[in-house]
């Protein structure tokens, strides 16, 4: 099964990528256990989407799909911005880095996912739970 959302890139519709996760989770019996992971990865990818990938502007949609393959739950999210280079984000864990406010949500998905992928020159990102 496989089902997506689309909405304005909004702070707000943050709300709406929640909602579809936590609708998710409950049709899918997810445990505990992999919700907190689920939602704090997930939405932080979107956070990324709308602030870092299309800049905040209303006109331009972030797309959230989920899909179930056997013990696998996997997140796609959208943007359409310019992409990024995924290779080159500093590691927020480095002395010259751990002040900084911004630079830690990649490496939340990474760490809380257990496997993230960048596709399309980083306009995707694939995050996936084993179950």
């Amino acid at each position: 099964m496989k089902k997506s959302i689309c909405f304005a890139s909004k702070s707000e519709n943050i709300d709406l990528a929640e909602k579809f996760i936590n609708t998710i989770c409950e049709y899918e019996e997810i445990n505990e256990k992999h919700y907190g992971n689920i939602i704090i990865a997930v939405t932080e990818s979107v956070n990324n989407a709308i602030i870092h990938g299309n800049k905040a502007n209303p006109q331009k949609n972030v797309n959230l799909h989920y899909y179930l393959e056997k013990k696998e739950l996997g997140f796609v999210i959208e943007d359409q911005g310019e992409g990024f280079d995924f290779n080159t984000i500093p590691d927020p864990t480095l002395p010259e880095n751990i002040e900084k406010l911004t630079g830690r949500g990649i490496f939340l998905m990474k760490s809380l996912a257990d496997e993230v992928s960048f596709i399309n020159e980083g306009r995707s990102v694939e995050i996936k739970f084993s179950l």
